[in-house]
């Protein structure tokens, strides 16, 4: 298969660590590639240095001429923020004049017909996603660079994303943290981890059996080799001994002879991964107190001037509730926590809701600013804890900042670690009730799982707005639903999800170019994207159908749907 990539011992350092080292690997086109490692293990960096944004500082990245790649980074850039979602798509075929008619259609595939017209900026963070892969679509890579994009993503988006995937022609370099993204989309998996990349040809979840197989082979050998070791070492010690008590020089010889051969065994010891230095903890308080918040006759604006994105007619809000707030992406969850965390901040909530005098809130931004990016990690940590120097060091030693670190500057920070950093300082500050925008977004497998634990043991209560599942499930015990321009409360988890894919179909994938041809196309392609509307709600439903445990699930209705979107299949010809 033709290479398009060939790297060889790549290195890259920071001014605080060295990412990683010696790393050699190719790219051949068509490969799928899932991209796993912890917060900061330099995942994002190495998309950097293969795209050409970042220089190495040691090593070489060789291209092929047919190799067009495409870096589709985590953020919106900055200049895009001013034009509209149409304009923003026309600048990236700007010296392209021959793929400008692709425009409007690509609109209508990303789902965002109705958003052609509206500044970037006005843009949901899911929107800005769909927005950075079509402008990369419209330049024809046959290799994706993509740095998180399931980040932001609501449930229905999620899955157009892995439909759009799953369909690419080219290849990719996936880096989620998201395993069953991953497993349905790639097939060979990079996991970046002790400065090394460990390859599989597997997708992820079997990439990670595999690697976790490996380390409890290679701690046996480590364990089998510190035997031998310390066997040696000890006669080492004892022939030593003896040789200094009878003078003997033949018994020294053996004694460092001996203690070379336990040099020589600890240089060629078998390694043994460190791990994940992270460790990711939530205190919280309970109030006592009958209701913390109370919403009646609400309405959310994502601005004051706009009409309300919804309304809350009457709902509240316990000591302990822990609630998850739900809806497609633009329904106004953010807008709503923004607009309630605006009001704590003057002292006073405006008409419609009200707060305990005695609650201690905060708020997790999505965007992770309240952390001043030109604040030291240790003075981060200060404006939520007032704390002395020592025990804000312990802390940040705790959670995996190594003390080197401690005066590195917030804004140098990947997005994961800043997420961690966020999390610590909230936990030291110890508050009653949490308002949590998109918390995982910037968090590993790792961070997740234990996000979700100490989620489900904090004292406090919290308002979630998240569309990681398992998160949702393990952690929540109240929801929300947003739909129809209303709030809404259903009983469990299983029932807010069927509201939620009911009340929303999703939007089309991304098809591979046609030029345009006769009038009659357009009825075509109207009805193809309704048939792929339609199909798509399906496996909605079917996929959350079979996430439910045996005994709820409704197998009549689940062979239904099958049916039909075979129907469908043959009908578009798949």
């Amino acid at each position: 298969m033709t290479t398009l990539i060939s790297a060889l011992s790549v290195q890259l350092e920071t001014g605080h660590d060295r990412l990683f080292q010696d790393l050699s690997f190719t790219v051949r086109l068509g490969d799928r590639i899932g991209l796993i490692g912890h917060n900061g293990c330099g995942k994002s960096s190495l998309l950097d240095v293969l795209a050409g944004s970042r220089e190495s500082s040691a090593g070489s990245v060789q291209y092929a001429g047919l190799c067009r790649l495409q870096h589709v980074e985590q953020h919106l850039p900055p200049r895009l923020a001013g034009l509209t979602a149409r304009e923003a798509l026309l600048e990236a075929v700007s010296e392209q004049p021959a793929q400008h008619w692709r425009v409007d259609s690509l609109l209508d595939e990303l789902g965002l017909p109705g958003a052609a017209d509206t500044p970037v900026s006005g843009l949901s963070g899911g929107q800005h996603t769909r927005l950075l892969l079509g402008r990369a679509v419209l330049r024809e890579p046959n290799l994706l660079l993509l740095d998180e994009p399931s980040n932001h993503l609501d449930l229905p988006s999620l899955l157009w994303l892995e439909d759009f995937l799953r369909r690419w022609q080219g290849g990719f370099i996936l880096v989620s943290h998201d395993p069953r993204l991953l497993d349905t989309v790639s097939d060979k998996s990079w996991i970046l981890r002790d400065q090394r990349l460990y390859s599989f040809d597997v997708p992820c979840s079997r990439a990670l059996a595999a690697l976790a197989e490996a380390d409890a082979a290679a701690q046996a050998r480590r364990s089998g080799e510190q035997k031998e070791i310390d066997r040696l070492a000890a006669s080492s010690k004892r022939v030593a001994i003896w040789g200094r008590e009878h003078d003997n020089e033949k018994l020294l010889r053996q004694a460092r002879s001996m203690q070379r051969r336990v040099d020589k065994l600890k240089e060629d010891q078998t390694f043994v991964s460190r791990g994940s230095p992270w460790r990711l903890k939530l205190s919280g308080r309970t109030l006592e107190a009958d209701s913390l918040l109370a919403f009646e006759g609400f309405q959310v604006r994502a601005q004051p001037e706009q009409p309300p994105l919804f309304q809350i007619d009457s709902v509240w809000l316990r000591p302990g509730d822990k609630v998850a707030l739900l809806g497609s992406n633009g329904t106004g969850k953010s807008s709503f926590l923004r607009q309630c965390w605006g009001d704590l901040q003057h002292g006073e909530a405006r008409a419609g809701w009200r707060y305990h005098p005695a609650a201690r809130i905060a708020y997790y931004d999505q965007s992770l600013q309240q952390l001043p990016g030109d604040a030291t990690l240790s003075d981060a940590l200060y404006k939520f804890a007032r704390v002395g120097d020592r025990e804000r060091r312990q802390a940040l030693i705790a959670a995996g900042f190594a003390y080197s670190r401690h005066n590195q500057i917030v804004a140098t920070l990947s997005g994961g670690e800043r997420a961690r950093l966020l999390f610590l300082a909230l936990s030291m500050a110890s508050y009653h009730l949490l308002w949590l925008d998109e918390p995982t977004n910037h968090l590993d497998m790792e961070g997740k799982r234990e996000l979700g634990a100490a989620l489900a043991a904090f004292d406090g209560g919290f308002i979630l707005v998240s569309h990681d599942r398992e998160l949702i499930e393990h952690s929540c015990n109240r929801f929300w639903v947003i739909n129809d321009g209303h709030l809404q409360e259903w009983p469990d988890a299983e029932s807010a999800y069927q509201r939620l894919f009911a009340g929303r179909g999703n939007a089309v994938p991304v098809s591979a170019p046609k030029a345009p041809t006769q009038a009659g196309a357009q009825s075509a392609n109207g009805e193809a994207e309704a048939q792929w509307q339609r199909w798509c709600q399906l496996e909605a439903w079917l996929a959350m159908d079979l996430a439910r445990k045996r005994k709820h699930q409704k197998p009549n209705l689940q062979e239904e749907w099958r049916q039909e979107m075979l129907r469908l299949e043959q009908e578009l010809g798949l």
